[in-house]
């Protein structure tokens, strides 16, 4: 089967392309860098032709406001009008678990306008929302950081790692269209500035996280709710000290 991966030389686009390679599928890794550009609709075309599924794990390069905005909507329209035309069956897109409950964020309000032009194509659809990643637990740390104290909220999280999205993913591409969305979320639930404390401890980091409920995320206030997913959510599988260990094991290797 010919599958397509908009963003596909990302973060979780490597993974998801390497994956389906592994299983014999057809591939195309498309991005900017290799002639496609959902934005500008360059290439797009000549990618779709006889593909049966579109996976778009795509992210804006920017998060200011506007930017994020036209991202998500330039490529959405330009996907679901490419796809159209090639006779795509199946359209997958990576989004957020709690994208509409933190709507004061244009980067979420951004997200929210990719998924209602998804749900409005004629294309088949799946998007699967996930929760934060475990690699950027250094990035929350350094978007919190005043000298050497990172403050942050104590608002419960389940992250997982980037590999156990990928799985789901492929899972979904590889399935047949929900017209709907499924969540994936990691194994255990626990304070974001925990997960942060450990990260750096783990990393040897000798800055100090302050627990501070009123500490923005992303300019974002949270609550229990913000970062968690509903009812029966996919669960990947691998465990955030494992995980850590992982990181030490590698970086010890050089």
């Amino acid at each position: 089967m010919k599958i397509v991966v908009i963003g596909g030389t990302g973060l979780i686009g490597k993974k998801v392309v390497a994956k389906l390679r592994q299983k014999g599928h057809e591939v195309i890794a498309a991005s900017p860098s290799s002639g496609v550009n959902a934005v500008t609709g360059e290439g797009l075309a000549t990618a779709l032709s006889a593909a049966q599924v579109v996976i778009d794990v795509a992210n804006s390069p920017s998060f200011e406001d506007k930017a994020v905005m036209d991202f998500f909507e330039a490529s959405g329209r330009n996907l679901a009008a490419a796809e159209a035309t090639a006779g795509v069956k199946h359209h997958v897109a990576l989004s957020v678990v709690g994208t509409e409950r933190l709507l004061e964020s244009g980067y979420f309000r951004g997200k929210m306008a990719q998924e209602k032009l998804i749900a409005a194509s004629p294309i088949p659809y799946t998007i699967v929302r996930a929760t934060q990643f475990f690699e950027f637990m250094g990035a929350i740390a350094n978007s919190s950081v005043d000298g050497q104290t990172v403050r942050l909220s104590s608002a419960l999280m389940q992250p997982l790692v980037s590999d156990d999205v990928a799985d789901a993913v492929v899972d979904a591409a590889l399935g047949a269209p929900m017209n709907g969305m499924i969540e994936v979320a990691g194994p255990e639930r626990a304070p974001l500035d925990q997960f942060v404390r450990q990260f750096l401890s783990a990393t040897q980091d000798r800055r100090n996280v302050v627990t501070d409920a009123g500490a923005p995320y992303f300019g974002l206030v949270l609550n229990d709710q913000s970062l968690n997913p509903g009812a029966n959510p996919r669960i990947g599988p691998t465990r955030y000290a494992d995980w850590l260990k992982q990181q030490n094991q590698r970086a010890a290797r050089g």
